[in-house]
């Protein structure tokens, strides 16, 4: 009878690493001991949990971007650049045209919105035209966007002077939005605190209410046979479906999330980051969704709040610990890539398995 009970506390066990996926329980527990190592150190909790909640926020709806591609079939979205891109033009039109404050999150939203979808359709007829090979095309894509952008950025005629250069054409590199009164507008709406930990309502509220769209959206009809398509295009065009049509759809989402999710990052972050910025943002918000527990050809909003959660925990808490434990050395920056870029690696091992 003992030897039957541990037979079936085995399976239990075993089911239960397999629902969870070995890459979150590893990253998981190595974010428990790094906060455990923090406590120990000295590092205020408080101060490490309110990080993490506020970053897991701004990064939120770029994460989320990742599941109408995934679902669709075409695998992580590495063109994500070209939302960014569209949400960033977005933003500094609406300071050109003097907008401030709730005036400017609104008109950024209505220009990038229509725009980012106009460009998704486009991205969406390229990842048709080169399937089998999307993500390598798609990230090419996303970095050519952004070299061309950058020329863009200097040629376009703006010329409100919060975002131009002193002296010269052309916009800077980084543009305040404090200057617009945009800075964390979304943060400080309801804010809270529990003890020192600062809780950012607004900032949630809007990740969490587009968690909700994107959850609908996959179990409409539309979404339903999105993910029909990406689990077995054959048996789904055998159905009726347009396999073709549901992907440029689901491709348009993701660029709109793309374009959504980097205006909430950047009035959360108080600056808008144009040029070569966007360049690499696509790996850690691919990283975050694996490890989630999605994988290449599977991805839900659970993954999402999952991996953002562990993804910007880890890195927001393994920071400060290095820096105490080496404290005299100037070893942060390099910590800092060793961690963000050795979870990015790990997670892209897991592209062709990955989590159940």
């Amino acid at each position: 009878m003992a030897e039957i009970n541990s037979g079936s506390l085995s399976y239990k066990i075993k089911d239960t690493v397999a629902a969870i996926g070995m890459p979150t329980i590893i990253i998981a527990a190595f974010w428990l001991l790094t906060l455990v190592s923090g406590f120990f150190v000295g590092i205020s909790m408080s101060a490490l949990l309110s990080d993490t909640i506020k970053r897991a926020g701004m990064n939120g709806i770029l994460v989320l971007a990742m599941v109408p591609a995934i679902q669709s079939g075409t695998g992580p979205n590495f063109a994500l650049p070209i939302g960014i891109v569209c949400g960033l033009f977005a933003m500094v039109c609406s300071i050109e045209a003097g907008a401030s404050g709730f005036g400017w999150l609104a008109l950024s939203l209505a220009i990038t919105i229509p725009l980012a979808a106009l460009v998704g359709y486009g991205y969406g007829k390229l990842m048709n035209a080169v399937k089998g090979s999307e993500m390598t095309i798609a990230t090419y894509t996303g970095f050519s966007v952004v070299a061309l952008m950058c020329l863009a950025w200097l040629m376009l005629p703006f010329k409100n002077p919060k975002m131009g250069w002193f002296i010269g054409k052309g916009l800077r590199e980084t543009i305040q939005l404090d200057a617009v009164g945009a800075a964390q507008i979304l943060n400080n709406i309801m804010a809270f605190s529990i003890g020192d930990i600062i809780i950012p309502t607004g900032l949630l509220l809007i990740f969490g209410f587009f968690c909700l769209l994107v959850w609908f959206f996959f179990r409409s009809r539309l979404g339903i046979g999105i993910s029909a398509g990406g689990i077995n295009p054959k048996f789904a065009q055998a159905t009726g479906l347009d396999i073709d049509r549901n992907r440029v759809y689901a491709n348009m989402l993701s660029t709109v999330l793309g374009a959504v999710g980097i205006i909430v990052y950047s009035q959360s972050f108080g600056y808008a980051q144009l040029y070569t910025a966007p360049l690499m943002m696509a790996f850690p918000a691919v990283a975050a969704v694996l490890i989630g527990g999605a994988t290449a050809s599977r991805a839900k909003v659970s993954h999402v709040i999952i991996g953002v959660l562990l993804f910007q925990g880890l890195l927001t808490t393994a920071l400060p610990v290095a820096n105490e434990i080496f404290a005299g050395t100037d070893l942060s920056e390099i910590m800092r890539m060793i961690i963000q870029n050795g979870i990015i690696l790990y997670a892209l091992t897991q592209v062709k398995g990955g989590a159940k």
